[in-house]
């Protein structure tokens, strides 16, 4: 089959790679020059809003996926009126604006921190009122890896936030919470759902540095519980593909903070780690191919590989590690790829982790 995928980075790179084997071809709409993806396929090289680019695709391709949310649900939509467009548009224009995916969270009584729409100043009581202090302040559209966000602990300060970071801002409430989670679902054209294993995540500076699978000491109830919320989500967009919902631990609480209607960062380790990984998967779903029932042998562990690249031959030396680069060139904050880690047990993976750590620059 022909797939088109909008965006042309490691994400998109990840499903081609995984996504040849099954024998389909791809085409990216990348506006970037030198994608990661490149060489995997055709690429159209015009604005994600250029009419004839999205022609382009539409004639070339026999579904479209997306590898990042920040694509214009405009083109999504003119596509979909074409051809099949998988995750629906309505999963990209309830996450391009985290209000709305945050009322969406509240319609299906998924629990999240309290918040407020926090526009303009005459708005900042209200909004401090319900989130609360500590609150966290964030741009509703195109942040990512902890850009457009602020903690503030005053009023004085969230107005200085507001001066700063401009209208179209969310005020939520600071979670005190036990540690972050992820949880990753599948659905298929045909109905059928899989789930992997909660992920624990380990961020710093907003970056995700480091995710361990299946998350530590995750109960059952806890995992059940985690999917329960994902399918609710599911359920309303009529979702087709992964589906990754950034979670907090409140003790035995879950509270849903972001989700991501694509391949995750915090999946990256099912590459190594499970029987199928998260892009094999998408790839499944979005073709109408059966979907693969996870199988996870035993912990892994993934670390993101941030700004300077390791020695190749040192990471490749550790037994235990199984190195993934993006050809990408290194620049201060870029993921430029990340490291797998799988072993015998969480004391291995654990010490696994600490040993490519110790090899990355910074």
């Amino acid at each position: 089959m022909r797939v088109g995928i909008l965006g042309g980075g490691q994400l998109a790179r990840m499903l081609a790679l995984e996504g040849i084997p099954l024998g389909h071809h791809f085409t990216f709409l990348e506006p970037a020059p030198d994608p990661p993806a490149g060489s995997l396929g055709e690429v159209v090289d015009t604005a994600y809003d250029d009419p004839a680019g999205l022609a382009r695709i539409a004639a070339a391709t026999d579904v479209v996926t997306y590898e990042f949310e920040n694509v214009p649900a405009s083109s999504a939509a003119y596509l979909a009126a074409r051809l099949p467009v998988l995750p629906p548009p309505a999963a990209l224009e309830a996450t391009q604006d985290r209000l709305a995916e945050k009322r969406l969270f509240r319609e299906l009584d998924i629990p999240t921190a309290p918040f407020h729409r926090l526009d303009t100043p005459d708005q900042l009581d209200a909004a401090v009122a319900v989130a609360g202090l500590p609150a966290v302040l964030k741009t509703r559209r195109f942040g990512y890896d902890g850009k457009g966000q602020t903690v503030v602990h005053s009023p004085a300060e969230a107005a200085a936030a507001l001066a700063t970071l401009g209208p179209g801002l969310i005020a939520e409430g600071f979670v005190r919470f036990s540690r972050e989670l992820s949880i990753l679902g599948v659905g298929g054209r045909d109905g059928s759902r899989v789930f992997y294993p909660l992920t624990e995540n380990h961020h710093r500076d907003g970056i995700l540095r480091a995710s361990r699978a299946p998350a530590p000491a995750a109960t059952p109830e806890l995992q059940a519980r985690a999917e329960r919320l994902a399918a609710r989500v599911m359920d309303r967009l009529g979702y087709v593909g992964v589906l990754a919902i950034e979670l907090f631990q409140v003790g035995d609480r879950l509270l849903a903070n972001e989700m991501a209607p694509r391949v995750h960062n915090s999946g990256h380790w099912t590459l190594d780690g499970a029987n199928v990984s998260q892009f094999e998967n998408h790839i499944r779903a979005v073709t109408g191919l059966p979907l693969a029932e996870p199988c996870v042998p035993g912990p892994a562990a993934m670390v993101n590989i941030i700004g300077e690249l390791p020695d190749p031959a040192a990471v490749a030396a550790l037994p235990f590690a199984h190195l993934h680069l993006y050809d990408k060139a290194p620049r201060p904050g870029r993921k430029l790829g990340h490291v797998n880690i799988t072993g015998l047990g969480e004391f291995e993976v654990a010490e696994g982790v600490r040993r490519v750590s110790e090899l990355l620059p910074g």
